[in-house]
């Protein structure tokens, strides 16, 4: 199953500006350039769309593995920290941080920190970043 995305960019890097579409529609021509990237100008940028798509598939894999065990989160809500670094390399995302906030009932700490962790490992977004992947889980009461 493929999915796809498209990227159109006019001009230099600092002065040029681009466009993000997906197919779904979801994304049509979002704006994205160097200001939005490096400088917390308007519009999205990669290292975001990133993050976006580590939370929502660490989200599902998390409820698929609670469900697997036998419970039903209540909520999972999920925040993703992608980090960017220049080095002499270039740039290179190096981390992906996931803060996670859950409502889960019946579930013991513990047994919910061992799920956490495999869906942290096991998500698809997780495995084909070539970066640190850190987790903070907290269960709500």
């Amino acid at each position: 199953m493929g999915k796809k995305a498209s990227a159109v960019w006019q001009g230099s890097i600092k002065e040029g500006g681009g466009t993000i579409s997906t197919e779904t529609g979801v994304l049509n021509e979002a704006p994205y350039g160097f200001k939005s990237r490096f400088e917390n100008g308007k519009g999205t940028n990669p290292e975001e769309l990133i993050a976006a798509a580590h939370a929502g598939c660490f989200s599902m894999a998390f409820s698929l593995m609670l469900g697997e065990a036998g419970f039903t989160p209540d909520k999972i809500d999920t925040q993703a920290e992608v980090t960017l670094v220049s080095n002499a390399g270039g740039f290179q995302i190096t981390a992906s941080h996931l803060t996670v906030t859950a409502k889960v009932p019946g579930i013991e700490n513990g047994r919910f920190q061992e799920i956490a962790a495999h869906a942290k490992a096991g998500c698809p977004v997780s495995k084909v970043l070539n970066a640190t992947i850190t987790m903070d889980a907290k269960l709500e009461a």
